[in-house]
């Protein structure tokens, strides 16, 4: 495989994946190479390999009929990954608190905050900067395995958090109520910066999440 026809591949990948994670294809969408294909003028081979590497993130999956569409996000997912961010995040801020490092990671919250609120009108955008903010709390473990945990759930965090948003999720409302809870860290009050960040990434992300696999 030459580099130009790889180059291809990737342009294919990068595409249908960005369509996929902002919900341009949205879970449960069936896919077909020919439509793709015409979709993102090009031939069929890269937009093949471009699947095949989608397929390999799970991103893309078979179903019985071996026609393909884009993963579907159940209860069960959601339920999942709440727990783990619940778990993960909750242990994770109260260390950045223990070990005194709650002014340090207010400032380095709060530029992802800053990201999350110059994206308030682009849903997408505010996911990923929404996504980084809480990779930036566990980053106090400085532990590659939990990072890694992230990373391989990012793309289901980011077409959730979307999910949440859709349904009832107030942008604006968030970006205040982080703004509040960087204040809060700086000022070392661990229950209200905590309070802030469980109400509306625990509760709210989850209940939006579950009320729109719903619908």
């Amino acid at each position: 495989m030459g580099h130009k026809s790889r180059s291809l591949a990737d342009q294919a990948y990068e595409k249908i994946k960005t369509n996929i994670l902002n919900l341009t294809y949205p879970p449960g969408m069936p896919l077909t190479e020919t439509v793709l294909a015409q979709e993102l003028k090009m031939s069929r081979n890269p937009v093949r390999t471009a699947i095949k590497m989608l397929q390999a993130e799970e991103l893309i999956v078979s179903d019985y009929h071996k026609s393909i569409i884009v993963k579907g996000i159940t209860e069960q997912d959601i339920s999942e990954i709440y727990q783990l961010r619940e778990i993960l995040e909750g242990n994770a801020f109260r260390m950045i608190f223990e070990t005194g490092k709650y002014e340090e990671y207010s400032y380095r919250i709060e530029e992802k905050v800053v990201r999350m609120c110059a994206a308030a009108h682009d849903l997408f955008k505010w996911e990923v900067a929404d996504t980084q903010m809480h990779m930036e709390i566990v980053s106090i473990y400085d532990n590659s395995r939990i990072n890694r945990i992230y990373e391989n759930n990012l793309s289901e965090l980011i077409r959730m958090g979307q999910f949440s948003v859709k349904n009832g999720m107030a942008i604006q409302k968030t970006n205040e109520n982080l703004k509040k809870m960087v204040l809060h860290m700086r000022q070392n009050e661990y229950e209200e910066a905590f309070a802030l960040l469980k109400k509306d990434h625990f509760m709210i992300g989850k209940s939006s999440a579950l009320k729109q696999s719903h619908s």
